[in-house]
């Protein structure tokens, strides 16, 4: 039986009685301890996520539309796009969400379109909100399901940013994500890559650092439609700390040279028709002023100021979700890599 305890995290659980575990009357050594915690994390399984209804975004490709774009003990975490793409061999799915509970939520909803089985995953990047939901997937259709990412994707999430990104939605919702293990890609892809599905065909896309080192962009070809990841968001600045504003300028610059869409789907947001735009210009905004502020041995005040009076962002202020309490932070990140390139 799995119940749901929202105020109590897997750390607080086993700090309770000064750091030990008492099991039967023995104290547990280390070892039993991390088997104790893994199945803890079980136990204290969150609760189920509310279904959402997927929309059709061209005739093969669906998107499960997550309305907000930060993860609450309200919204149980579910924060991320989930897009799926149905083809003669069977379901693809394009980041399979922030957790157990999410990945179940978007199975259900894939089953409202299709009877077809989930055939394959595709990992934009290595933040857990968009492959977190693999536990899901792997427990409905095997563990050989193949999960493909780039190489350094995989990598980081086997190493630090797996567990890191499962304990950051735990405390970020308050335990309503518990229950979800950490599922590593088990494949393996690069740019250039294509992986033919039926009549449909996904061409991978790298074009170096944008909001991570190792970011996916995956074009459906036939249907004129790619979805982006983290690379650009709708009326969001994306989270740069593992990032390039350079580099995601430079990207998507190359992105839209080299796919043949129409379609930009988002991690987060809606598909528009003026998502690369809109934040190639909002990237464009910020980092050039700082360069330049940079260039002129002006600090980073006087940065911030330029930035906020560049009509590139000024006009986005408004309808930008966390401008005014990010972009401190964004103009600062901005500035240190102004100040590397400078020098």
């Amino acid at each position: 039986m799995s119940q749901y305890r929202p105020n109590l995290s897997r750390r607080r659980f086993l700090q309770l009685g000064a750091g030990v575990v008492i099991t039967g009357g023995v104290i547990a050594t280390a070892p039993r301890i991390t088997a104790f915690a893994e199945d803890l994390n079980d136990f204290l399984k969150g609760p189920p996520v509310p279904d959402i209804e997927p929309m059709q975004l061209s005739e093969n490709v669906w998107m499960i539309h997550a309305k907000e774009v930060f993860p609450t003990p309200r919204n149980l975490g579910m924060m991320c796009n989930i897009t799926f793409v149905v083809t003669d061999d069977g379901v693809v799915v394009l980041d399979s969400g922030g957790s157990l509970q999410i990945g179940e939520m978007a199975i259900r909803m894939i089953r409202t379109v299709t009877d077809k089985p989930v055939v394959a995953i595709f990992v934009s990047h290595y933040h857990g909100d968009h492959w977190l939901g693999n536990h899901a997937f792997v427990n409905a259709y095997g563990d050989d399901l193949p999960i493909y990412s780039h190489p350094h994707t995989k990598a980081e999430i086997e190493g630090v940013q797996g567990d890191l990104w499962r304990s950051l939605m735990e405390r970020w919702t308050e335990g309503a994500t518990m229950g979800t293990r950490v599922i590593a890609p088990n494949r393996e892809i690069n740019h250039g890559d294509e992986f033919r599905f039926g009549k449909v065909t996904l061409r991978m896309h790298h074009y170096g650092v944008a909001h991570t080192p190792s970011d996916i962009s995956m074009e459906v070809i036939g249907d004129r439609l790619t979805y982006v990841g983290d690379v650009a968001m709708e009326r969001r600045i994306a989270n740069m700390d593992d990032g390039s504003f350079q580099g995601s300028i430079d990207y998507i610059d190359a992105l839209k040279a080299e796919a043949g869409s129409e379609i930009w789907v988002p991690g987060h947001g809606l598909a528009t028709d003026d998502l690369m735009q809109w934040n190639r210009e909002m990237f464009a905004g910020i980092y050039e002023n700082c360069l330049e502020a940079v260039e002129n041995m002006e600090d980073m005040a006087s940065a911030r100021a330029r930035v906020l009076a560049d009509p590139r962002v000024a006009t986005k202020a408004s309808e930008t979700r966390g401008f005014d309490e990010n972009i401190g932070r964004y103009v600062s990140l901005a500035y240190l890599e102004a100040e590397m390139a400078a020098f």
